[in-house]
């Protein structure tokens, strides 16, 4: 069961949120819904009548449970991506072929403990501050052109 030629469905709207901490790291979970190593930045939809940033707040309390932080940058362009066609199928009710994001750069101002996985429904199983330049390599394939889009937007915030 492969993609059809054309696949009309639209994409989602979606925040990415690329939470650094006081030494230029960026915060990654292993997805807790897939087997395996598959680490990713926190990312989520933007509800009706919300603003992106607010959707970027939102999603970064309640995928890591952190609060002390502040938007210090972000994309001036949108990061659309194709979900693979089967796992398309399956997720969101098979309605969207893939998710438009809006990039968010977050400094986080707390300590380690500040965060949790559990706040809501867990996403990730485990977490780890990561370089930006091992990131790419880390990430599910489908994922890794808009991960380098992304670092080449924000890289410059760690020199």
């Amino acid at each position: 069961n492969s993609a059809p030629a054309t696949d009309n469905r639209p994409y989602r709207p979606c925040v990415g949120v690329m939470l650094l901490n006081q030494v230029g790291l960026v915060f990654v979970g292993n997805r807790i819904d897939t087997p395996g190593a598959h680490w990713q930045m926190p990312q989520g939809g933007i509800d009706a009548g919300e603003a992106p940033a607010d959707a970027a707040m939102r999603e970064l309390h309640e995928e890591t449970g952190v609060t002390t932080a502040e938007i210090i940058a972000q994309t001036d362009r949108l990061f659309r991506y194709d979900l693979p066609y089967q796992l398309s199928q399956k997720i969101w009710d098979g309605r969207y072929r893939g998710q438009e994001q809006h990039w968010f750069a977050i400094r986080f101002q707390g300590a380690d403990s500040e965060i949790r996985l559990d706040l809501h429904k867990p996403e990730f199983s485990e977490w780890q501050w990561m370089s930006m330049k091992a990131l790419p390599d880390q990430i599910v394939p489908f994922k890794r052109p808009i991960y380098e889009d992304v670092i080449s937007e924000f890289e410059h915030l760690i020199r």
